[in-house]
């Protein structure tokens, strides 16, 4: 970017942020005002960058939190979209997920990789309604665009999301969009700019497994959980075993793909939080809602490259922002769980995968999906 970019980009954010911060900490913040009052969308354009649906998937960028927290939270790390879940008047964060560009060879990670703003961990994102790039704005942006379906009962809400350039010349943007009629799944188009360098591989990964203590990945004949497939790890670092490819997979009742995790214990344990001085001093990675959900990603048949595969990698103790003092991390409570889980392939224009999130179990799921 240039120097004049630069300083544009540092006067928004600097106008901006300070609207953002004071339009949080409502319970459900911005919902739609119209007779389509199942959509949580922003109040306007200066509104913090929320949207989603009631009893259903939401969406965020930074800085907007989505949910409520320590006055001034700015819901975790930049270059990151925040998704959560919406029930019974009350959004809770539930994960990340991340854009991974892989230009010969080289994979960047958009929450550690250096802005050419700041020179700080993670990418600038900004939201539209149109294709047009536009610039950074700490506000949503747009409100997202309401489409009618064949279906007069049903309809989509969309927008799309920007960001920076990658250090290895990536250039992707994003097409989010969720579907009243399937409230519990974001459908994430994958795009690229002109100026981008080729693309062998964009992934969208969801990056905080742990948060829910994912430790069971259903897939088509069985259950692999990552209490046996990381036996006896206990390093600070992540541990990643081969992936599975496609015909591993559950299918879909349409003949998708789907791949399908949860924690594998019971509620009472996913909630409960040890104890100690340790662990008080960060609750933040203790499990709040009062529900426990599936966490899904699915993919259409048609389209889909062959090189489509389920990966996964894992953690025996919680992430704590890159430290290499063991004594900053604590043990994931019952043992190692998956943090990274996607499905990844090659790249290709308007690729789309579905994200979802569910109070259903995965035997319920697969006779819906």
């Amino acid at each position: 970017m240039s120097t004049c970019i630069n300083r544009m980009y540092r006067g928004l954010f600097t106008a901006g942020i300070i609207c953002c911060l004071l339009g949080m900490g409502n319970r459900v913040r911005g919902q739609d005002k119209s007779t389509n009052a199942s959509w949580i969308r922003p109040a306007d354009e200066k509104s913090p960058g929320i949207w989603g649906i009631r009893n259903g998937i939401v969406a965020g960028i930074w800085p907007a939190a989505i949910e409520p927290g320590k006055k001034g939270s700015d819901g975790g790390p930049r270059g990151l979209l925040r998704i959560g879940y919406e029930f019974m008047g009350m959004i809770y964060h539930i994960n990340y997920i991340a854009i991974e560009p892989v230009v010969k060879g080289k994979m960047e990670f958009s929450e550690i990789s250096p802005s050419e703003v700041d020179g700080k961990w993670g990418k600038f994102m900004w939201a539209g309604d149109t294709v047009r790039t536009g610039h950074f704005t700490p506000a949503a942006g747009t409100r997202g665009v309401l489409q009618e379906l064949d279906d007069p009962t049903d309809e989509t809400l969309s927008w799309y999301v920007f960001m920076e350039k990658f250090s290895n010349g990536a250039h992707p943007y994003l097409r989010l969009s969720i579907r009243r009629s399937r409230p519990e799944e974001l459908v994430i188009e994958v795009f690229h700019h002109a100026d981008s360098a080729p693309m062998e591989r964009c992934g969208i990964t969801a990056t905080m497994g742990n948060y829910g203590r994912l430790r069971q990945l259903y897939l088509k004949d069985k259950v692999i959980d990552a209490r046996e497939l990381y036996a006896g790890y206990q390093d600070i670092d992540f541990i990643e075993k081969a992936p599975y490819a496609a015909e591993v997979l559950a299918r879909t009742r349409q003949g998708g793909f789907v791949a399908m995790a949860t924690a594998g214990e019971t509620f009472a344990e996913l909630a409960s939080w040890p104890q100690e001085p340790a662990y008080l001093a960060r609750w933040n990675w203790r499990y709040r809602p009062f529900y426990m959900l599936t966490q899904y990603w699915r993919k259409d048949d048609a389209g889909r490259q062959a090189s489509l595969q389920v990966r996964v990698n894992g953690r025996a103790k919680y992430w704590s922002g890159g430290s290499r003092n063991a004594a900053d991390y604590i043990n994931i409570p019952g043992g190692p769980s998956f943090e990274n889980f996607e499905l990844r392939e090659s790249y290709a224009p308007g690729q789309k995968v579905y994200f979802g999130l569910s109070r259903r179990t995965p035997a319920q799921l697969l006779t819906d999906l």
